[in-house]
């Protein structure tokens, strides 16, 4: 049980993540969340009858009896609920007077909240649990509804602040794209006081309508139109789902003796570069410079003025069977074979039982990387169970979390290598560095043997992060 508090709320509004969010507190030992207790049509879940032992009729007699209930809870639980702004409002002031109610409060941009809720009103869905259940609709954009939606968040929202700033309290502010680090749902609850933490985050309810909001509404140039005065939306953003990275300093490689540190992104042209780093200084790949702690990584930096550091990127496409030969269609070192029975099972990826032998043809292996490439644009839209791996992750995510420590000086991409590399070298001292020099992929099929149109819109779907922040044209 809390020392600081005796019950919590969630001051949140229809689709801005509440249902997760709910989920995952309920995850914690010690946390209990009862829904919407207050919601004027329901107590606590759509079709329930009572809550705590209440009924419906006896909390609207007697809202605070429900509410000392919730205080009361389990032994050693702190109990808690979802309050939107047209929930009972006869709670409210005993709510925000309280320093003993944790006060959470949940937000979202919206414009996405809004299209996201004409999209479930259109289908009928407002939960989503089996991505492949997913039902499709476009909303219909009504400037005067929108308006009317903004003004009745922005109210609530300012009569949230006003109330906490008299009152001398502080809330927890949780944004909708925080609800996908389990960093911040820890954070969460150590300010409620509660101990226990988590070591991942609840995976049933999957986001239902990931696509950029342009693609989402059907009449989108009239609503930017209504909009154009409101830049504050961001509207043609391309959302982002996937989990914060860190900046992953042991997987950085430095030269033996030429000042060149490779901060490399997973999944990339890492043998090439290696092998170029050991020839710049007639060593071999294993004696270069690895494992680094941030401690020694700043060391190393220090101890060579003028160092230069960098990354090379790999077309999106091509990474994507890179990644979907060696750790998903392989079954030797270095495969994920527990995920390879996932996508064969519960994603329907047509792959070989075991390793591919003579019956696996070109036709199989496109089809097959056709299936990854679908599957990827729901992992990295967070629509599946399977964790996202850094080795397809987006390029923009990796970098970001580079960022976290130190950005590298040079960014290339992989078939600017062969000048590149050799520049940068020569800005090092190094007067006559080697080239680069690049090997084949081990797979049965090479990209280029299957490659089409069809599998560049998968990848275009699947990466829109990086082919828009890195400007990737068509592979090959």
């Amino acid at each position: 049980m809390s020392d600081r508090f005796d019950c919590f709320v969630i001051f949140a509004e229809m689709r801005t993540g509440s249902n997760f969010l709910e989920a995952n507190l309920n995850a914690f030992d010690g946390l209990t969340c009862h829904g919407e207790a207050f919601n004027p049509h329901f107590i606590g879940y759509p079709n329930r009858d009572s809550l705590l032992g209440l009924t419906e009729a006896e909390r609207n007699a007697d809202p605070m009896a429900l509410l000392a209930r919730i205080r009361d809870g389990a032994p050693g639980t702190l109990g808690g609920f979802r309050y939107f702004h047209d929930h009972d409002p006869r709670l409210l002031p005993a709510l925000l007077e309280d320093p003993r109610v944790a006060k959470i409060v949940l937000t979202r941009n919206p414009v996405d909240s809004y299209v996201s809720w004409k999209i479930a009103q259109a289908t009928g869905q407002w939960k989503l649990t089996n991505v492949a259940k997913r039902k499709d609709a476009q909303a219909e954009f009504d400037a005067e509804e929108f308006e009317a939606h903004l003004a009745r968040l922005q109210e609530f929202q300012i009569r949230l602040l006003s109330a906490l700033q008299v009152t001398g309290q502080t809330a927890f502010y949780v944004g909708y794209e925080d609800l996908q680090s389990v960093e911040v749902m820890n954070g969460l609850a150590r300010w409620l006081g509660i101990p226990a933490r988590l070591d991942s985050l609840n995976t049933a309810l999957k986001r239902q309508n990931p696509e950029p909001v342009a693609e989402k509404v059907a009449n989108f140039d009239a609503m930017a139109q209504a909009l154009a005065r409101l830049d504050r939306f961001n509207l043609n953003r391309t959302p982002n789902f996937e989990p914060r990275r860190g900046p992953v300093v042991p997987g950085y490689v430095a030269a033996a003796r030429t000042p060149l540190l490779y901060m490399p992104v997973p999944s990339g042209p890492d043998q090439a570069v290696q092998r170029w780093l050991a020839a710049l200084d007639g060593v071999a790949p294993e004696d270069l410079t690895r494992e680094f702690s941030q401690k020694t990584l700043r060391q190393w930096k220090r101890d060579r003025p003028g160092h230069r550091s960098f990354t090379v990127l790999r077309h999106p496409l091509a990474r994507a069977h890179e990644v979907f030969c060696r750790r998903i269609l392989s079954t030797g070192p270095g495969s994920y074979k527990g995920i390879r029975t996932t996508l064969r099972r519960a994603h329907g990826l047509p792959l070989p039982e075991g390793a591919p032998g003579p019956e696996y043809t070109l036709e199989a292996h496109r089809a097959a990387f056709a299936a990854f490439l679908v599957f990827l644009k729901a992992n990295l839209a967070g629509q599946t169970a399977v964790r996202v791996d850094g080795h397809w992750a987006t390029q923009t995510q990796c970098l970001q979390g580079m960022a976290e420590f130190t950005l590298p000086d040079l960014i290339l991409r992989e078939d600017e290598m062969a000048q590149a590399l050799p520049a940068l070298a020569r800005q090092v001292g190094h007067d006559a560095p080697p080239d680069p020099v690049t090997a084949p992929g081990q797979a049965p099929f090479s990209l280029r043997q299957i490659h089409d149109d069809q599998l560049e819109q998968l990848a275009r779907d699947a990466y829109a992060r990086d082919y828009l922040m890195f400007g990737f044209s068509d592979w090959g």
